[in-house]
C-alpha cells in the first residue's frame, strides 16, 4: 500500500469519479449502438462523452473543498542526512569582494 494520504473533501471525490463516469458513458454508447441499429452510431453520439466530461469537472469545481488534504508537504531529506541543511557562510572569501 502507499503511504500517501488520500484526500477525502467533496472535490476530489467528484474529480476520482472521471474516469468511471466516461467509461459507463462509452459502455451504454456501444450499447445503444448495437441495439439501435446504427442509429444512435457512436460516431453520432460522441459528443456526450464531451457533455459528460464537462458536467463532472463542473461539478468538482463547484463542490466545497473543506478538508482538502495538499502536497504542501515539507521536502523529506534524504537518508544518511541528519538535521536541517546548513546555510552557507555569507562572505566564503573574506577580504574579497569588499
Amino acid at each position: 500500500m502507499s503511504d500517501r494520504i488520500r484526500c477525502n473533501c467533496r472535490r476530489c471525490t467528484i474529480r476520482s469519479l472521471m474516469g468511471p463516469a466516461i467509461i459507463i458513458t462509452v459502455g451504454v454508447l456501444f450499447l445503444l449502438d448495437q441495439m439501435r441499429g446504427g442509429f444512435l452510431s457512436f460516431g453520432n453520439t460522441f459528443p456526450v462523452i464531451l457533455i459528460v466530461i464537462g458536467a463532472v469537472s463542473l461539478a468538482s469545481s463547484l463542490a466545497p473543498m473543506d478538508g482538502h488534504v495538499g502536497n504542501s508537504y515539507p521536502p523529506v531529506a534524504p537518508p544518511g542526512v541528519s538535521g536541517p541543511p546548513q546555510n552557507p557562510p555569507q562572505n566564503p572569501m573574506p577580504g574579497q569582494g569588499q
